[in-house]
């Protein structure tokens, strides 16, 4: 089962295959996460709270 890198939470498979590259099986940031964002390739401090 693939974990967040950042927040620990569980991601299910389909998220870890899109979101990661070939090889890697744990994104380093994902929808949990409150302080990171996904921006293109890279990850980012978010500039606000998210909405929930």
């Amino acid at each position: 089962m693939p974990d967040c890198q950042n927040c620990g939470s569980f991601v299910t498979d389909a998220y870890a295959r899109v979101f990661t590259p070939d090889g890697h099986n744990a994104p380093r940031v994902c929808p949990n996460c409150e302080d990171k964002i996904r921006d293109g390739a890279e990850v980012r401090e978010a500039r606000s709270t998210r909405r929930t």
